[in-house]
C-alpha cells in the first residue's frame, strides 16, 4: 500500500522567508526575479519605481508612472493572492534610496534583483547594494525553469553559504547537490563550515560533495553542467570591512549558461575568518525546514470521513487516555464531547479511557457513569510500586490501552473539541513516517475576571524553551513542548523511558528526536485552549522537575552525573504572619522504563503484531 497523500501544503507564518520586495523598474523588466520570488515566499510586494535624469523634471515621470501601476495591477491578478504592491510608485533620480526606504517600511526578509537590468536601473553599484543590507539579498540572473529540478550549491562555509542552502531548500529541487569547495593549498575544511556539515548531513534530500581547487570559479562551472541552477554567496570576505559581490560570483553571473543566484545576509560577517560562531546558526535550516512541513493546523484533518478511510486502509486500531485529577467540573462533558464525535458519529476511536490519579472528588464516578472504564494508575502494576505524578498515569496507560496509536488529552479544557484528538491523529494517519506528534494553541490566562489571551504558557516559556533551545536546539521549533495534547504510535511509545512527574512531556520529546530523528515529530495548531491555570509555586514546581529532566537526560549522553539527590530538594519562600520562611519539598523526578521492557507487558501483547 502506498503512502496516502498528505493535505495541500500551506506556507507557516514562522520560518525564515515570509515576505520578499522586487522592485517594478519602469523600462527594467525583471521577470525571472518575480517569478522566483513568487516560488520562495508566503508574500511578494512589488515596488513601483520610476528613474529621472538629472536634467529631467519630476514632472516627466508622470506617465511612466502611470504604465508602471497598471504593470503593478497586471502583476498582482497574476500572482493569484500571494503579492500586494505599494500603493505609491516611487519616482526618483536614485531609486535605490527610495527602494532601501520601502525595504524598511515593510520588514521584508529578502530583497530580490536580476541581474544586471535591476543593478544598471537603480542607478548604484552592486557593491554599494550589497554594503547596505535592510534585508538579506537575492541576485538571480536566468535562465531559470520552472521548476527548477537539479540544484548545486557551492560553499566555502561563511554566514552566506547557510543563506544559500536556505533558498535552494525552499526551491524544492529534486536534486540538491552542496559542494564544499577549499583551496588546494589548505584542504581541510574551515571552522565556520564545520557547523554546516553537521546539519547538512541530516538531511537527507542533501548530496554532499568536497573538492580542492584554485579556481573555484572554473571548478564550479564545469561542476554545475547538467544542473538547472547554481545558488552561492557572494563573497565573504570583504576588502576594506566592504561587502563585495566577489570575483567567483561576478564570474558566474556572467558566464555560467545556467540560472544563477547570488545571495547576501543581512547578517555581520565573522571578525574572523576562523570563526567557529559563523557557523552556529546552521542549525536553524534544520529547524525552519522541519517546522515549514511539520507544523500543520486541525482544520487539515477536519475530514472524519477520510481519516477513517485511512485509519480503515492502514488497519491500524485508536486509544484515547484521558489522564485526570479532581476534574469532576468538566470531565464528563469532555468525555461526551469526544465520544459523539470520534466514536457514535465516527468510529475513529476504538477505546477511551480514564487513568485516575486518585482523585478524591466525583472524577471516577461521572467517567464510569458515561459508561467509560476507568483506572487508578496506582493500583496497577503494584509489584512495581507506586509513585504520583502525571507521567506515571501516561506510562500505565500503555499498559491498560490497546491501540496502535496512542493519544492523550487532559481532561481540564473548559472548550473541549473533538479538534484537540483527531488533530493529533492526523499527522500519523497521513504520513506513516511520524511517530510523535505535540499539539499547540493559543492559552488565556484568567486573572481576576477578565481573560488575558496570551497570558499562559509561562513554565513553557521561561523554563522549558530556553533549556531546549540550549541543549537540544533541533527542538527548537516545538511551539509547546509542555502541551498535555498529544500521541504517538505505539511501536515507538512503548520503546520510550517515561518521566513519572512534570519531566513526562520534556522527557518524550528528547527520547523521540535521540531515538528517531526531528522529521519524526509533527505539531499541530489545535487553537485555543481554556482550562483552569495553576498558581506560581505549582508552576515553580513544574519548572524544578523540567530542569531535572532535561539534565538527566545530558547525564545520559555524557555519561556523567551532574546532580546529587541533594539538589532535588526544593526550597520553597513563603511569607506567613509577616515573616519569610522556608519549607524544603521533595521534587525528584524519576523515570519508569520502557514499557516493553516488562516481561509483563511483553506477555500481555502476545503475538500481536503493534502497528
Amino acid at each position: 500500500m502506498g503512502e496516502p497523500a498528505s493535505p495541500a501544503p500551506r506556507w507557516p507564518a514562522f520560518p525564515h522567508l515570509r515576505s520578499v520586495v522586487v522592485p517594478v523598474i519602469h523600462g527594467s523588466e525583471g521577470p525571472t526575479a518575480i517569478s522566483l520570488a513568487l516560488d520562495l515566499a508566503h508574500e511578494v510586494i512589488f515596488q513601483g519605481l520610476v528613474r529621472v535624469g538629472r536634467d529631467e523634471p519630476m514632472s516627466g515621470g508622470a506617465q511612466r508612472a502611470r504604465e508602471t501601476r497598471r504593470t503593478l495591477r497586471e502583476l498582482v491578478a497574476g500572482a493569484g493572492g500571494g503579492a500586494r504592491a505599494r500603493a505609491r510608485v516611487r519616482v526618483s533620480e536614485s531609486p535605490w534610496v527610495d527602494l532601501q526606504e520601502a525595504i524598511r517600511n515593510e520588514d521584508a526578509d529578502l530583497l530580490a534583483l536580476e541581474w544586471p537590468t535591476h543593478l544598471d536601473a537603480l542607478a548604484a553599484d552592486v557593491d554599494e547594494i550589497l554594503a547596505a543590507p535592510s534585508c538579506d539579498t537575492l541576485i538571480v540572473r536566468g535562465p531559470l525553469p520552472r521548476p527548477v529540478k537539479r540544484v548545486i550549491v557551492p560553499v566555502r562555509g561563511g554566514p552566506h553559504a547557510e543563506l544559500a542552502v536556505r533558498i535552494a531548500l525552499r526551491l524544492r529541487p529534486a536534486q540538491l547537490t552542496v559542494l564544499h569547495l577549499t583551496p588546494l593549498s589548505a584542504p581541510t575544511a574551515d571552522a565556520p563550515f564545520l557547523g554546516l556539515q553537521n546539519v547538512l548531513r541530516r538531511l537527507p534530500e542533501v548530496e554532499l560533495q568536497t573538492g580542492a581547487t584554485d579556481d573555484p570559479a572554473q571548478t564550479i562551472l564545469e561542476a554545475s553542467a547538467g544542473f538547472d541552477a547554481v545558488v552561492l554567496g557572494t563573497s565573504a570576505r570583504p576588502q576594506d570591512h566592504r561587502p563585495t559581490l566577489g570575483v567567483v560570483a561576478r564570474r558566474l553571473l556572467a558566464e555560467s549558461p545556467i540560472g544563477v543566484i547570488a545571495v547576501r545576509t543581512r547578517h555581520p560577517l565573522p571578525e574572523s575568518p576562523g570563526d567557529e560562531a559563523a557557523g552556529a546558526g546552521a542549525i536553524s535550516i534544520l529547524v525552519d525546514k522541519w517546522f515549514a512541513e511539520n507544523t500543520h493546523q486541525a482544520d487539515e484533518f477536519s475530514n472524519l470521513e477520510r481519516l477513517l478511510e485511512l485509519k480503515r486502509a492502514q488497519g491500524v486500531t485508536i486509544s484515547l487516555a484521558l489522564p485526570a485529577l479532581n476534574e469532576e467540573q468538566t470531565v464528563g462533558r469532555v468525555i461526551r464531547t469526544l465520544r459523539q464525535a470520534l466514536q457514535t458519529r465516527f468510529p475513529l476511536i476504538d477505546e477511551i479511557v480514564l487513568i485516575d490519579s486518585n482523585s478524591t472528588d466525583r472524577t471516577r464516578q461521572i467517567a464510569r457513569g458515561l459508561g467509560i472504564p476507568v483506572y487508578i494508575h496506582q493500583e496497577l502494576l503494584p509489584e512495581l510500586g507506586h509513585r504520583s505524578g502525571k507521567g506515571e498515569a501516561l506510562w500505565k496507560s500503555l499498559w491498560v490501552t490497546h491501540g496502535d496509536l496512542v493519544v492523550w488529552i487532559d481532561t481540564d479544557i473548559v472548550n473541549i473539541h473533538p479538534r484537540f484528538v483527531y488533530g493529533v491523529i492526523g499527522p500519523m494517519l497521513y504520513d506513516p513516517r511520524i511517530q510523535f506528534v505535540k499539539g499547540f494553541y493559543r492559552r488565556p490566562l484568567r486573572v481576576g475576571d477578565r481573560m488575558q489571551a496570551g497570558g499562559g504558557g509561562r513554565v513553557t516559556e521561561l523554563t522549558a524553551r530556553p533549556l531546549l533551545n540550549m541543549f537540544y536546539p533541533e527542538l527548537s521549533g516545538i511551539i509547546q513542548p509542555l502541551s498535555g495534547e498529544y500521541g504517538g504510535r505505539r511501536a515507538a511509545l512503548q520503546l520510550l523511558p517515561f518521566f513519572s512527574g512534570y519531566g513526562v512531556e520534556t522527557g518524550l520529546l528528547i527520547e523521540v528526536l535521540e531515538r528517531f530523528g526531528l522529521p519524526a515529530i509533527a505539531q499541530v495548531d489545535l487553537l485555543e485552549r481554556i482550562h483552569h491555570n495553576q498558581p506560581l509555586e505549582a508552576l515553580s514546581k513544574m519548572s524544578f522537575a523540567i530542569i531535572q529532566a532535561v539534565i538527566a537526560k545530558l547525564e545520559r549522553r555524557f555519561g556523567r552525573a551532574i546532580l546529587d539527590d541533594v539538589n532535588k530538594s526544593m526550597k520553597l519562600i513563603r511569607y506567613v504572619d509577616g515573616e519569610y520562611l522556608l519549607e524544603v519539598d521533595e521534587v525528584i523526578e524519576r523515570e519508569r522504563p520502557p514499557m516493553a521492557s516488562l516481561p509483563e507487558y511483553l506477555a500481555r501483547l502476545g503475538n500481536r503484531t503493534v502497528q
